[in-house]
């Protein structure tokens, strides 16, 4: 039904708008506030109005398929009622209408908006696609599993239960689908005569007419089985979710937040069975998520897929179409799916650090500036880590071109790092090639400086060993390298910071101390909170270059 959604804004502030060529998924990312629930309402309004709200703030213009006579004439056939006894319909009339909601409407004019959607955008709305449009919330997912009035069966079907129990293909489907989710075999029970109730059996039906019919045998299958009332709410909801989505009935649907009650294992299986089974339809399903294990399985079925990334902070608002190819190396490289770097997508910003430790420390730092010195805190971020300096990179450059701003912090011995180590590692924050020849230039003549001290630049004092020309230059290098959100610890390493402390050891075992050091009781007179210098100024630039939205280093 939908060809095309056009956004009101694109990458950045003067980026020209996104359109989303639609696939028959598409996936809305982001951080918290970024808008994701927000475009389904908007998507769901003019798709049930066919009206432009000016309460809109993310969605521009719709763009329909247009159909031809012969189709139009199929589809209307999909939503029309059978008339009321008494009811008086005119012979040129017919009756829409789905979940309790009927229009009589003259044939012609209804075909003619089906063939002119764009044009009588209005009319194709409110006379068929509202009719054909659902957008599901967490009580409204698990109310799908609701009984349903089982209709009259010398009508065509309006209701997915209806749809289920009439197609025994589609009914297969759904139980495969929910065997290899829960182990229970689903069925539809007609014998509460005039509605259709679901059931998680043991076993599976011997026959289809076990199943339909309301003979003994029937009855005793049915009441065997567990009515789904009494399963988990995470049972229901992606029961309910399938069930909808299968029978077809929706040509519109919109799930917010679907991973909600499900286990990740689950929300893995429901993106990956939705993808699938949206695969080759003219269903389009909109998705708003914070999911990865979502993503990772609507991207695993194969099925063409859309992943768009929504941002807003301060005043600006962007959107990203994100390339299936890309996120593919997220989810394929062993390093980055095991430091969990596809939740990147749900968070504002991403810091990358070399090791657990440092993690720990700096997310730890981090809070405390969120809690009593703000303006340098940095909000909903991810801290992730690598296995060392020389895979920041690896973490940071994907993370970029999926326009996610993910700063790396390294010790200053990365400054020891020549050839395709240090060129990596510039290429990964998208520094420009001439940059690049000048910065290695200076990063070889102040490596040499440190050589010429006879220390160690990590554990010895980093840029305080330097004469205060040489420590000049050797500043200006890490200044230019923080404009790429490429930040080396000025003193040396991790255990350079909050000296004053007296913590000592080395990684896990200094953190340990540093930590309790810093005391854990907010009230107590030991606790450490944040001054404007050390650590603190520190992680206050990092969070400098990662608001800024002219920040240097991410690719458009």
């Amino acid at each position: 039904m939908i060809k095309n959604l056009r956004l009101k804004f694109g990458k950045g502030a003067e980026s020209p708008a996104e359109t989303i060529s639609t696939t028959p998924v598409t996936v809305f990312v982001g951080p918290n506030n970024s808008g994701k629930s927000k475009v389904l309402s908007e998507i769901h309004r003019f798709c049930t109005s066919g009206q432009k709200n000016s309460t809109d703030v993310i969605v521009n213009e719709i763009e329909f398929d247009v159909f031809s006579e012969a189709i139009a004439d199929e589809k209307i056939k999909h939503v029309t009622l059978k008339p009321h006894a008494n009811e008086s319909v005119l012979p040129e009339n017919v009756i829409v209408g789905k979940r309790g909601n009927r229009h009589q409407l003259n044939r012609q004019q209804l075909i003619d908006a089906l063939q002119n959607t764009n044009s009588q955008t209005h009319r194709f709305c409110q006379w068929y696609l509202q009719y054909n449009t659902l957008i599901l919330d967490g009580q409204s997912r698990i109310s799908l599993i609701n009984q349903q009035s089982a209709g009259d069966f010398q009508q065509p079907p309006h209701t997915s239960f209806q749809v289920l129990f009439k197609d025994d293909t589609r009914r297969a489907e759904v139980r495969r689908i929910i065997h290899d989710a829960f182990g229970t075999h689903f069925a539809i029970d007609p014998t509460n005569l005039g509605w259709l109730r679901l059931r998680l059996s043991a076993r599976a039906p011997s026959s289809h007419l076990e199943e339909r019919g309301i003979h003994d045998e029937a009855v005793e299958f049915h009441a065997a089985a567990l009515p789904i009332e009494q399963a988990s709410d995470g049972v229901k909801a992606f029961t309910g979710m399938i069930t909808e989505i299968i029978a077809g009935d929706p040509a519109v649907l919109m799930i917010d937040e679907p991973e909600a009650f499900l286990h990740p294992s689950l929300a893995f299986k429901l993106g990956n069975e939705i993808a699938r089974s949206s695969s080759g339809s003219e269903k389009r399903l909109f998705v708003s998520t914070h999911s990865p294990n979502f993503v990772m399985g609507c991207i695993q079925s194969g099925a063409p897929v859309n992943i768009v990334r929504l941002t807003y902070r301060a005043g600006v608002a962007t959107a990203r179409i994100l390339p299936k190819e890309d996120i593919l190396k997220l989810m394929r490289n062993p390093l980055l799916r095991s430091t969990g770097v596809l939740s990147g997508l749900f968070y504002e910003f991403v810091v990358v650090t070399e090791a657990d430790a440092d993690r720990a420390f700096y997310q730890e730092i981090n809070e405390r500036l969120l809690r009593y010195k703000p303006e340098l805190g940095i909000p909903n971020c991810l801290f992730i880590n690598a296995q060392n300096k020389q895979t920041v990179q690896t973490i940071i450059r994907p993370l970029r071109e999926l326009g996610i701003p993910a700063a790396g912090i390294v010790d200053i011995d990365m400054l020891k790092e020549g050839g395709s180590v240090w060129s990596s590692f510039l290429e990964s924050a998208f520094v420009p090639e001439i940059d690049c020849d000048s910065l290695s230039t200076v990063r070889t003549a102040v490596k040499q400086r440190f050589d010429q001290s006879g220390k160690d630049m990590k554990r010895k004092g980093g840029i305080e060993l330097l004469s205060p020309n040489d420590k000049e230059s050797a500043k200006n290098l890490l200044e230019r390298l923080a404009e790429y959100g490429l930040f080396a610890v000025p003193h040396g390493e991790l255990e350079s910071w909050l000296k004053h402390l007296g913590a000592t050891g080395h990684g896990p075992a200094w953190l340990i101390n540093i930590f309790e050091k810093m005391g854990e009781d907010s009230t107590k007179p030991n606790y450490v909170k944040p001054t404007d210098d050390d650590v603190w100024a520190f992680l206050g630039q990092v969070k400098t270059w990662l608001v800024n939205p002219k920040r240097k280093g991410i690719p458009t």
